[in-house]
């Protein structure tokens, strides 16, 4: 277990230690228990991309927790605080999430370590399109395997320079349109995708209140 600059937990074992209550309770075989918790695999990408004349390098993850349930699902956030830690407990919290709503994803999440705010528009693409071609490459973005949406940092531009860059890449794909979720509804997105976080929240915190042993 291991633990942050100030003495606590990291994200992963704050995850894990979450679904060791609920292993306790179900009284899962602790073979099978720690299969559960364990990250598939994670990717982490350095690709450099001209900017301004000058070339400068980026890091990004993409980890898949769980592929008994395909595609493999979850946002792509560009952060300045992004790490591997961050992104493997993402994409456990996917897997999760999608399970206990017995939606049929399995969970994955990834991340670029940038400030989108210090790049122009043309500088974004450039980057988002370089980072999906690395995905891709590797196995990491497919509609029948592993589909990224957004997430912070990123919206419907992003998602659909990511559907764009795969759709050159396997053009005889006729899936390719499935390779993310969170597009332009003119790009085959869906209405009300943008709004979704929110209302849940709304939702979740509604639910909240409605108990008073909560509130107390």
């Amino acid at each position: 277990m291991s633990t942050n600059h100030v003495g606590q937990l990291s994200f992963t074992d704050s995850v894990n230690h979450m679904a060791d209550r609920a292993i306790e309770v179900l009284k899962i075989d602790s073979g099978i228990a720690n299969a559960i918790k364990a990250c598939s695999a994670t990717l982490e990408v350095n690709f450099p991309v001209e900017i301004n004349g000058k070339v400068e390098v980026f890091t990004g993850w993409r980890s898949t927790h769980s592929t008994h349930r395909l595609p493999a699902k979850g946002g792509i956030r560009f952060a300045t605080i992004v790490n591997q830690d961050e992104v493997e407990a993402l994409a456990a919290l996917m897997t999760y999430k999608c399970a206990i709503v017995d939606v049929p994803f399995g969970g994955s999440k990834g991340g670029l370590l940038i400030d989108p705010a210090k790049y122009s528009r043309d500088d974004m693409q450039k980057i988002t399109r370089r980072f999906a071609r690395e995905l891709v490459r590797k196995g990491f973005l497919s509609p029948a395997t592993n589909v990224p949406a957004p997430d912070m940092g990123t919206g419907e531009r992003e998602m659909a320079w990511i559907a764009d860059t795969y759709k050159h890449l396997h053009p005889e794909d006729v899936n390719y349109a499935g390779c993310v979720t969170g597009k332009p509804v003119a790009h085959g997105g869906i209405r009300g995708r943008a709004e979704a976080t929110g209302r849940g929240v709304v939702y979740v915190m509604r639910e909240f209140f409605r108990h008073a042993d909560c509130v107390a």
